[in-house]
């Protein structure tokens, strides 16, 4: 299978179109997006075929093997270890075939494709009480198909086991053409024994091993034979009854590495789909699988126990399985800041140990139990569901949030005085490489010092975390995988660290699997003879070696293929400071490890915003992940051509909303949205830019303009063919109304009744000033009635966002330094700098010190921002709003999440009676996305995701609350509902009282002929 020529690879496509029904792609940008997973590694397949079902496999797999071309299946592309990566054709079962068949409640069985998300499993199977057992952290995107690859486990493994626990049945094809049915036993089902003397399954137990045809025109046997399979493992087993039965480590529930091959001794019932589980795609490739549900315990409760360090946690949880608990996580100080805040006991590491029950208090009873038989510092019981939702995710997040060891950097920018959402923005990068070695429970104190010890010895750091129930640990660590020298040094402290995890009797891999991270290690821990035994296992099933080479047997070596070795040596000319990855952008762009937190399907989970368009479109290239992918093979430049030019990131950056989310949302802090107007940045430099760009990129100028003539302007737009003219000349999408502009600007209505002087500044932004100035006169009136003096900058401000958010960070950096200028004298009193609107308010607390990191007043001023109810909340604690009593729908705005935090509005909201929680999600509109042409479509669907289903869902008399004023446009335009500003809705409280009846008319009715009656195209000043 030697390296393949650019006609190769055309020849193979055009075969495979041919024969397959379901996605060929053999694009630039379809091959970027698979050269890696969330490991350290990166291969480059030639393409990608999404199979439309078993017969498409069958038949892309007989066109790879005719050209003598490798595959490797993938499901969502989350495997540590690097098996998820390759040469050749990736089979992506994310796309297609990913449907959960049947849930069968009386058998507790279920029937899924590979490319079903674990989550669409447990919501079918929780509708009759069941559950699959296993659950990664990445259950809300990680599939079944990788889940029996890998042999995955998860925090409830204590419970109900490793994925191979709990399958029935398995349906697979081989790189040779032959379709099987595995189960237990060699023989067919209803058996009793098998040929050659061998145990079947029992009658009913499952299929054996069975060739299965699937109805395709391949040949049924293909290189291999229609029994070569079945024959040839009873044979193996035959031959090495006494290897292997005392080859294999006891006492580990966590044993991943290698092949299980002693799943196929008689005694433990000749379980061959037991066998194929944690395969990693060696062996065959996965059409369908049965497996087994569990009851899932009605009511649940979590006791945290908190332990002077992570030793003292880790020899203490095998002394809680005797409770029988869910779980036993455990993990460090160093993982969670603000651990008292985030209501964890007194500790420096913290079991979580969840207790089911038929009902809460059961729950509870055993909970509580746990505690008080626990020899921990201290201890607490959480039933609340929201709570202990909030506390697993910060054990959820360990994976992405470890990969930042902190150094003493600080808190990101705009994280200040709210709940962090990552642990470490900024920090030392680690990586995994000896993620998730396994040890007998017993041993996983003295397990713990040793290998802190061997760090130091090597002159590294790591933060362990993960199931110390199961003697399982997670780690990322520090290495230099850059420089020659530290992955040299990678090797070694890989090397010195196999011998100490089987000097402990443990497994080299307790989850992940061994991939390309650790399979060069398997002798250390089986020998040679059983190393030799597992090559000829995987030769019974894949004697052309076509399936997923390089991984578990012959294996590549664990310091090649490493997937930084292709980055520039040296930082990239960029705009953008990128202070908390040293200014460099290759370093900003590896922040992305490939969780894929932000490839979830369906509505964002509660206040969550990453990322709308994946959910939109799920597509990968539209997702946080494949971004950054796309981005990081920009910059090494051999599959991803053309620099800053490349078509492929700029198609995939174009559906970016710039919401921020994947700032708070992803683990490690990517930001999208920074990378987003880099990248136009250098991509436009010296060429046309769209028509949208100088339109609602100069959004300000033109306001600024057109004020005078706001009322005929507003005729005009009224005009339809003149309306089509004016959107199709700024790159305006026809389906949008052209907003209607205030008559008097939010300024000019403060020269008559402002008080110049007061100490607190308010800003005008060109929303407030020129499309809603009744948002900043509502916020006038409040903050008055609080006793607050207000006044306003002593020139005209501007905080540059629509020119950032459009890639012109030469004019932004233009029109912030002619801010600051202004606004100098107003940073020499340390006023404080209240501003309305979210995106404008974010923008000064990001872009602004990150663009002019040189100019100190850019810091200064980006300190001195507040929103309108910390700036209540801080500067009048004894003010008492209106008491309104009402329920609240509407969206949190997604840069207020991102950035700014929303705590002071929650508790404004509280203390006015304003009930219920804002939805998350993004509204879709997001500044000049949804008004640009060809994203219409996309905007809608992001709206529909959270805000307009919780709008129609509002009951009568509900006050829609939108602070931003993009969330307001998208309520107008595509509900006909008017959403408000709190600000607006506390002034109106305090003309007249609490209002009666709905709180929303006909959309802009208040507004019109006033402040314009309806939302701007573009979210900045």
């Amino acid at each position: 299978m030697a390296d393949r020529t650019v006609a190769d690879r055309r020849e193979l496509e055009r075969a495979l179109r041919a024969e397959v029904r379901g996605e060929v792609d053999f694009s630039p940008g379809a091959r970027a997006l698979t050269t890696m997973d969330a490991s350290n590694y990166r291969r480059v397949p030639d393409g990608v075929v999404a199979p439309h079902d078993a017969a498409d496999v069958a038949a892309a797999l007989a066109v790879c093997r005719a050209h003598g071309v490798p595959v490797v299946p993938r499901g969502a592309g989350t495997s540590i270890a690097g098996q998820a990566t390759g040469t050749g054709v990736v089979l992506d079962f994310t796309r297609r075939m990913r449907s959960v068949v049947s849930v069968d409640p009386a058998a507790r069985t279920a029937v899924v494709q590979p490319g079903a998300v674990l989550d669409r499993l447990r919501d079918e199977a929780g509708r009759y009480g069941l559950t699959f057992g296993p659950d990664p952290s990445t259950h809300s995107r990680c599939t079944l198909g990788g889940m029996i690859g890998n042999n995955s486990c998860g925090s409830h493994s204590v419970a109900w086991g490793t994925t191979a626990d709990n399958v029935h049945e398995l349906s697979v094809v081989t790189y040779g053409g032959e379709a099987l049915r595995l189960g237990k036993g060699w023989g067919p089902p209803g058996t009793g024994a098998a040929p050659g003397g061998a145990p079947g399954a029992a009658p009913g137990e499952g299929p054996g091993l069975t060739a299965a045809p699937i109805g395709t025109g391949a040949a049924p046997g293909g290189a291999s034979g229609p029994t070569a399979v079945p024959n040839g493992l009873r044979e193996l087993v035959a031959d090495h009854l006494a290897l292997l039965r005392t080859g294999f480590p006891g006492g580990l529930p966590r044993r991943i590495s290698g092949y299980a091959l002693d799943a196929l001794l008689p005694e433990n019932g000749t379980d061959v789909a037991r066998a194929f589980c944690g395969s990693e795609g060696t062996l065959a490739v996965l059409t369908e699988a049965t497996v087994r549900l569990v009851e899932s315990p009605p009511a649940r409760a979590l006791a945290l126990l908190g332990y002077a360090d992570e030793s003292a946690a880790a020899e203490a949880a095998a002394g809680l399985l005797p409770y029988r608990p869910l779980t036993v996580e455990g993990m460090a100080d160093d993982l969670v800041p603000d651990a008292a805040g985030r209501g964890l006991p007194r500790g420096g590491a913290w079991l979580f140990v969840e207790t089911g029950g038929a009902t809460a208090a059961e729950a509870r009873a055993r909970a509580e139990e746990i505690v008080r038989g626990a020899d921990a510092l201290d201890g607490t019981v959480v039933t609340d569901p929201a709570g202990r939702r909030a506390l697993w995710r910060v054990r959820e997040d360990a994976a992405g949030t470890a990969t930042r060891i902190p150094d003493g950097g600080g808190t990101p920018p705009g994280h200040a005085g709210r709940a962090p959402t990552r642990a470490a923005g900024s920090g030392g990068e680690a990586w995994p490489g000896w993620e998730d070695c396994a040890v007998p429970p017993a041993r996983l104190g003295a397990y713990l010092r040793d290998f802190r010890a061997l760090l130091a010895q090597h002159g590294l750091r790591g933060t362990p975390y993960g199931h110390f129930g199961d003697g399982c640990i997670h780690v990322r660590i520090d290495f230099d995988l850059l420089s020659g020298e530290g992955v040299r040094r990678f090797r070694a402290f890989s090397e010195d660290v196999a011998g100490l995890v089987v000097a402990h009797g443990g497994s080299l891999s307790g989850e992940h699997g061994d991939g390309l991270a650790r399979a060069e290690l398997l002798p250390r821990m089986y020998g040679d003879e059983l190393v030799a035994l597992f090559a000829r296992f995987k030769d019974l099933w894949d004697p052309a070696g076509g399936l997923n080479p390089g991984v578990l047997a012959r294996p590549a070596r664990l310091d090649e293929n490493l997937r930084f070795a292709v980055l520039p040596k040296r930082p990239v000319d960029v705009a953008f400071g990128y202070p908390h990855d040293g200014g460099d952008f290759s370093a900003a762009v590896r922040r992305c490890v490939g969780v894929a937190k932000c490839r979830v399907d369906g509505p964002a989970p509660g206040p969550e915003v990453m990322c709308p368009s994946y959910r939109a479109t799920g597509e990968e290239r539209h997702s946080t992940r494949g971004r950054a992918r796309l981005l990081h093979e920009m910059l090494a430049g051999e599959v991803v051509t053309g620099g800053w030019r490349s078509r492929e990131v700029h198609e995939a950056l174009d559906l970016c909303l710039s919401c921020k989310g994947c700032r708070s949302d992803c683990p490690v802090g990517v930001d999208m949205a920074t990378y987003k107007a880099e990248f136009l940045h250098h991509h436009y430099a010296g060429r046309p830019r769209p028509a949208a760009h100088y339109t609602m990129g100069w959004l300000p100028r033109w306001l600024r303009v057109a004020a005078p003539f706001a009322g005929a302007l507003n005729a005009a737009a009224r005009v339809g063919p003149l309306a089509s003219l004016a959107k199709r000349l700024a790159g305006i999408a026809p389906e949008r109304r052209i907003p209607r502009l205030a008559t008097r600007t939010f300024t000019a209505w403060w020269r008559r009744n402002g008080s110049p002087g007061a100490p607190l500044v308010l800003w005008p932004d060109t929303f407030t000033e020129h499309l809603s100035p009744s948002v900043g006169r509502a916020a006038v009136r409040v903050l008055e009635s609080a006793g607050l003096g207000v006044s306003l900058p002593p020139g005209r401000v501007c905080c540059g966002l629509t020119y950032v958010s459009t890639g012109q960070l030469d004019r932004a950096r233009a029109v912030m330094r002619r801010t600051l200028d202004v606004m100098e004298p107003v940073l020499e009193r340390g006023s404080p700098v209240v501003v309305l609107e979210p995106s404008c308010a974010a923008a000064l607390r990001t872009d602004l010190p990150e663009l002019l990191s040189g100019d100190p007043r850019a810091r200064r001023l980006a300190d001195s921002v507040t929103t309108f109810a910390a700036a209540l909340e801080e500067h009048a604690p004894g003010w008492r709003p209106p008491r309104l009593d009402r329920p609240v729908a509407g969206q949190t705005h997604c840069h207020q999440h991102a950035v700014l935090g929303d705590a002071a509005e929650r508790r404004l909201r509280q203390r006015a009676g304003l009930t219920g929680e804002l939805s998350g999600g993004c509204c879709g509109l997001a500044g000049n996305f949804g008004f640009e042409r060809g994203h219409y479509e996309v905007s809608v669907a992001c709206a529909e995701d959270r805000l307009l289903p919780s709008v129609r869902a509002a009951a009568p008399g509900t006050v829609l609350l939108a602070d931003g004023f993009s969330c307001r446009t998208q309520l107008d335009q595509l509900a006909g509902r008017r959403g408000r500003h709190l600000a607006e809705v506390l002034a109106e409280a305090l003309a007249q009282g609490p209002a009666e009846g709905p709180a929303e008319g006909p959309a802009g009715e208040a507004q019109e002929g006033r402040d314009g009656g309806g939302a701007g195209p573009a979210d900045g000043a």
